[in-house]
């Protein structure tokens, strides 16, 4: 009996575009990537390990972590998402390149490790996703600052402000005590609105904010700002606004 093949060709749009980041370590000067960015390759620069290679040894040239360009490489940005005018900072292709994703755990390690930190908060949603490994290697507990309605147990909550509106993030009451010394992780920081809402919800409860962390900055939005006199750590600055 004859059996017939039929074979279907899919045909997919072509990719959104990939846009650059400019780097940054603290105040070091920044390291110039390729612009060019491959949306279809987990690890986002189809370079030849020499090349990757150079870039690395810039970055140690300028003084900057030589992992930084490996990591920045490896976030694409979205034009137009979720609405017009927004360029999302994809940072789920960080999350498939093994050797990127480590490297940027490692980084918060090391700057944390031995600095007597007990509470690792993370922003939701995607602190959560940076907060947990970081507070085990650091010997620290990991808290969620949630939110609203998002928590089962009694809250402690703190209101801040959106373009249009309020918004709350929450934590379990009793989560922290007074005294401890507490790092607040999240992916990015943009307006500063949430990160400033979760330093003063520790702080209402006595606990120290030795830092903020998070992977993204978008300085044009001057989101540090919003912060008061809590420190701002952060890996990536990136030019889309």
């Amino acid at each position: 009996m004859q059996s017939i093949v039929s074979s279907y060709h899919l045909c997919l749009p072509p990719p959104p575009p990939v846009l650059r980041h400019r780097l940054i370590c603290q105040s070091l000067p920044p390291i110039r990537l390729p612009s060019r960015r491959s949306p279809t390759s987990l690890r986002l620069f189809p370079c030849a390990v020499s090349r990757e290679s150079e870039m690395a040894a810039a970055a140690k040239e300028d003084g900057q972590d030589p992992r930084i360009p490996k990591i920045a490489s490896s976030i694409r940005v979205i034009p137009d998402f979720p609405k017009p005018g927004i360029m999302f900072q994809d940072i789920t292709t960080l999350l498939l390149d093994t050797e990127a994703f480590k490297d940027t755990i490692d980084i918060f390690v090391e700057r944390y490790k031995g600095k007597g930190i007990s509470v690792v908060a993370g922003v939701e949603a995607r602190g959560f996703i940076f907060g947990p490994p970081i507070a085990l290697a650091i010997g620290a507990k990991f808290v969620p600052m949630r939110k609203p309605k998002k928590l089962p147990g009694k809250v402690i909550s703190e209101e801040y402000s959106l373009e249009y509106g309020t918004d709350k993030i929450e934590m379990h009451v009793g989560a922290v005590e007074p005294g401890e010394r507490a790092i607040i992780i999240d992916d990015l920081i943009a307006t500063g609105g949430t990160l400033a809402a979760a330093i003063r919800l520790l702080e209402r409860v006595g606990v120290k904010i030795v830092e903020c962390a998070c992977v993204i900055e978008l300085p044009e939005l001057n989101g540090r700002e919003k912060l008061g006199e809590a420190p701002l750590f952060i890996l990536v600055t990136s030019d889309a606004a």
